[in-house]
């Protein structure tokens, strides 16, 4: 067996970028409350006084834009001026057109239901061209690798102690990173706990490490894990006060590793916040996680990683990769049938079966869209598992 190391980051809901992946999907979910069909693309910038929406939206309901960005920017914790960003003194400014009728004409009926293919899963073509990826591992028990989750758990457990009062000096910006070691596939130990934490003006660095470690870090990480040799930094510059969108301008999408895998496996690149489930780069990337999932809860390996690419205005994948990685008790490219057989990736197919059509999503746009058992996320069931098993006795 050999020995490697991996590293993997989260973010709390006060990180800039994560501050604007809130604020899209907040008005993605005030749209589908009213409209579940309407055509959303908002995208969100932030910096120091000023938020800016803007993007594609097409819907029959009228929204209160305004409204939306302050209630998320309060709940999430900027309420004082002298945090740099304040929910009530902000800008609020927006800039929002339809969707193209070009690409509207591909979404509103697939290529396959133009050349004469009535079934109603060909009704909604790709919203856009592109690739995306599915991945999970049994070395969790929500099927995710060990530094994501582990990172994600520090950074909500980061703004719990904020919140509830714990540590009163914490501000919302935060940021950690896991390093695990692995012996061959197994997580044996993590190496490197990073942790950085916006605190007020004054706050001695002394205070704030050994608060890490006694509020943050043991709460979170099995004491298994954690050695004589583990390191823990925080805040390694010596201090953090100036954070959230007055420290750095934030941006929606610009989190894409943190809200998937961590690093582990492949990126088509797409973000998902602020995004309708007609494009792609959201719903195939959940129906992808879903049906990788079920995989590996099934048995059929212990890990693996699914690919699926998308042409615009067609309903059906151009093509379905699988990568088990050398643990599939099948072939990859059985896998491949498998996955034809017991799932429908064309995106109307996506939509009805994972009921995307609803106001869900905001809640997914910090700490990760995966993995979570904090939520109720329909590609997070294991209610395909059956249904992989009874296909594989019926064609050994």
């Amino acid at each position: 067996m050999t020995t490697h190391f991996f590293t993997s980051e989260s973010v709390t809901e006060g990180h800039p970028d994560k501050v604007c992946d809130q604020v899209s999907d907040a008005v993605l979910d005030a749209i589908l409350a009213q409209d579940p069909y309407a055509r959303v693309a908002c995208e969100t910038t932030a910096t120091t006084g000023l938020v800016l929406v803007l993007g594609e939206i097409t819907t029959t309901c009228y929204v209160d834009i305004q409204s939306i960005v302050r209630n998320t920017v309060r709940d999430i914790g900027y309420t004082r001026a002298k945090y740099g960003f304040d929910a009530d003194t902000c800008a609020v400014i927006t800039a929002i057109n339809e969707q193209s009728p070009d690409i509207a004409q591909g979404v509103n009926k697939g290529l396959e239901m133009k050349e004469g293919d009535e079934d109603r899963y060909n009704q909604i073509g790709a919203g856009d061209q592109g690739i995306v990826f599915g991945y999970a591992t049994n070395e969790t028990d929500e099927y995710m690798p060990l530094p994501i989750s582990l990172a994600h758990k520090l950074a909500r457990r980061l703004t719990e102690v904020r919140k509830n009062g714990t540590l009163t000096y914490l501000r919302p910006d935060g940021k950690s990173q896991v390093t695990v070691e692995y012996d061959g596939e197994t997580p044996v130990r993590v190496d490197t706990v990073l942790i950085a934490a916006q605190h007020a003006p004054g706050t001695a660095h002394e205070t704030i490490l050994a608060d890490m470690v006694e509020h943050v870090v043991k709460p979170v990480i099995p004491a298994a894990l954690l050695d004589e040799n583990t390191k823990f930094y925080v805040n390694p510059t010596g201090k953090f006060e100036i954070g959230g969108p007055m420290g750095d301008a934030g941006l929606t999408g610009r989190k894409i590793i943190v809200d998937t895998y961590g690093g582990s496996g492949h990126h088509g690149g797409g973000a998902f916040s602020g995004k309708d489930p007609t494009k792609v780069d959201r719903s195939a990337s959940y129906a992808a996680r879903h049906a990788a999932k079920n995989l590996v809860a099934a048995g059929l390996c212990s890990k693996v990683e699914i690919g699926l690419s998308y042409a615009i205005g067609i309903a059906k994948p151009l093509s379905i990769f699988v990568d088990a990685f050398g643990t599939g008790t099948v072939s990859d490219a059985q896998l491949v049938k498998i996955l034809s057989e017991c799932f429908d990736f064309r995106p109307a197919a996506i939509i009805d079966r994972l009921d995307l059509r609803r106001p869900i999503y905001r809640q997914t746009a910090a700490y990760g869209h995966f993995g979570r058992s904090d939520l109720d996320l329909p590609w997070e069931k294991l209610d395909h598992v059956d249904k992989i098993k009874e296909y594989l006795q019926k064609n050994r």
